[in-house]
């Protein structure tokens, strides 16, 4: 079973219909305890990094998923959620995430090397550049992914960057270590390619698998 983390700040809605079109149980809560019987957990997030971040410490969401990270359950976050995995963001402040992987969050410039102008957020579709073979990529080549945002993440570990796309600067798209991953895009919302990925998270926790 996936649980998937509500705190508020979540998109939901997409992400539970996804896995029912997968066939796969899930349970959308905020209850620790209902949240610790799953087998993996998604951490969805549209919105401000601190906010969530606020709301994760309130709650103590924040110390309950480092547990069972450290415990070796399968955590996937999803876009704001995949930011919330780094030290820290500059959004509204500079704020401390969770401190999962390496790196830091900051602003598309919204201006190229070049002295261009170019559009912030990064919206639509675009195309994922495989950096590293990883179980979650299983089956994926050079598919279009559908991304929605405004800041991204720099300062990464490179054996942590699994796939990237392009806009002015790398973007890492896709990212991992260990038990923890993450992608920038909504795979709830990219279609084939978003469906192979949560397939392939869903193979993972199932194999048991790192």
């Amino acid at each position: 079973m996936i649980g998937i983390i509500d705190y508020g700040m979540g998109n939901l809605y997409s992400v539970s219909k996804a896995l029912e079109r997968m066939d796969v149980p899930y349970v959308i809560s905020s209850d620790q305890e209902v949240l610790a019987k799953a087998d993996s957990l998604i951490l969805p997030g549209v919105g401000s990094f601190r906010d969530a971040m606020a709301i994760l410490k309130e709650t103590e969401l924040d110390r309950f998923i480092l547990n069972e990270v450290n415990r070796g359950k399968k955590l996937l976050g999803i876009c704001l959620g995949m930011q919330l995995l780094y030290g820290e963001s500059e959004e509204n402040g500079v704020t401390e995430g969770l401190g999962l992987l390496e790196g830091r969050v900051v602003r598309f410039s919204g201006v190229t090397q070049q002295g261009e102008r170019y559009k912030v957020p990064h919206m639509g579709w675009n195309k994922l550049d495989i950096q590293q073979e990883s179980p979650l990529l299983d089956g994926l080549e050079d598919d279009f992914v559908y991304f929605v945002h405004s800041y991204y993440v720099t300062g990464f570990a490179s054996e942590e960057l699994l796939a990237s796309s392009s806009y002015d600067v790398q973007v890492p798209a896709v990212v991992g270590r260990g038990n923890v991953f993450g992608t920038q895009f909504h795979p709830e919302k990219s279609s084939d390619a978003g469906l192979a990925i949560l397939k392939n998270f869903v193979g993972l926790t199932e194999k048991g698998e790192r």
